[in-house]
């Protein structure tokens, strides 16, 4: 049952090698939203973006870019992965308007508007003071719904958060965070967030990330299902999705340059501390090739029907994409 369903990972930041398109080809999962920046600038981003051309053509029986909801039943059909490319930041462009519609053509198809820190758009989830969306960012958020790219609110702070809800005419994302009811972490987000993300037809994806979750390392798969019902019960079933927020194999200069980027000249260690500098220790349930069957097998234990197991495996995200990528006018 599993296998023949639309499997969608909503987050991930893996090494990208053949080795893992392979793993993630046989685990059954249909696409994934792959991060493409962190703080790299337009230039960067490029870059980027031509070291996934690198991929696609090396690993064209494994994987294909996913640059409309089609293309995703297209990889299905074929039994290849997408791969949907994001940012985790507003970095890609630069402070430069019109770089939102060149992204977007080029096939960035979500950006968050901060990554932690102050952007040039909004408030991130580790400032003292959130003082929301900013001039630019509420152009930015306009732009970006009429080019048809996804906002996602993962790193950003509470007020920026809603009112970039309020202020997008479509539906929004909040693509890998957990319930702050939960566990309690700056990343995750609050009954006023969930409620109001909901209310405007917008996504949470759940984060498989230990410093996410209750127990950290150490949490069950019984208890992620249990907090993926409650938050059923609070937003409905309709708004949930997975961003695993997985980052397999990569080296701990990346997740040094996740956290401090350039604008550090000391060492900031995120959620970590100067005795825990390190990725976290990884679920023994959650992994590469069964990760995502297991949460599938675990929601219907649970009592999720298998309806809703499938919205919150693919269909949802589906949907969030279907919507907000056509640009308007289309």
């Amino acid at each position: 049952m599993y296998h023949d369903q639309i499997i969608i990972d909503g987050l991930q930041y893996c090494h990208w090698n053949r080795d893992y398109f392979k793993s993630l080809r046989d685990s059954g999962i249909t696409a994934v939203h792959a991060t493409l920046a962190y703080h790299e600038n337009a230039r960067e981003t490029l870059s980027q973006f031509a070291s996934w051309d690198q991929h696609f053509d090396n690993n064209s029986d494994l994987i294909m870019p996913i640059l409309e909801v089609e293309d995703i039943y297209q990889a299905k059909a074929s039994g290849r992965v997408g791969i949907f490319l994001g940012a985790q930041n507003c970095s890609p462009i630069d402070d430069e308007i019109g770089l939102i519609g060149v992204m977007r053509r080029q096939g960035l198809l979500i950006m968050q508007l901060t990554y932690n820190n102050q952007s040039l758009l909004a408030s991130g989830c580790y400032e003292k003071t959130d003082s929301g969306v900013t001039r630019f960012g509420r152009q930015a958020i306009a732009e970006m719904n009429r080019v048809g790219m996804i906002i996602d609110m993962s790193h950003s702070a509470e007020e920026s958060t809603l009112q970039a809800i309020e202020l997008s005419s479509r539906p929004i994302c909040i693509s890998h965070a957990n319930p702050d009811f939960a566990h309690s972490a700056l990343r995750n987000k609050s009954t006023r967030v969930l409620k109001a993300l909901a209310e405007r037809g917008g996504l949470v994806g759940f984060s498989l990330y230990p410093f996410h979750l209750p127990g950290g390392s150490r949490c069950s798969l019984s208890t992620f299902c249990q907090m993926v019902a409650d938050t059923a019960e609070l937003i409905g079933v309709e708004h949930l999705s997975i961003g695993s927020d997985l980052c397999l194999n990569q080296p701990k200069q990346v997740l040094e340059w996740m956290r401090n980027g350039r604008w550090s000249k000391k060492m900031d260690y995120g959620e970590g501390s100067s005795s825990n500098t390190g990725w976290p220790d990884a679920l023994p349930w959650f992994n590469a090739s069964q990760g995502m069957e297991n949460i599938y097998n675990g929601l219907v234990e649970q009592g999720f029907s298998l309806g809703d197991t499938q919205k919150i495996l693919g269909k949802n995200w589906l949907n969030l994409l279907r919507e907000g990528l056509v640009p308007e006018g289309s």
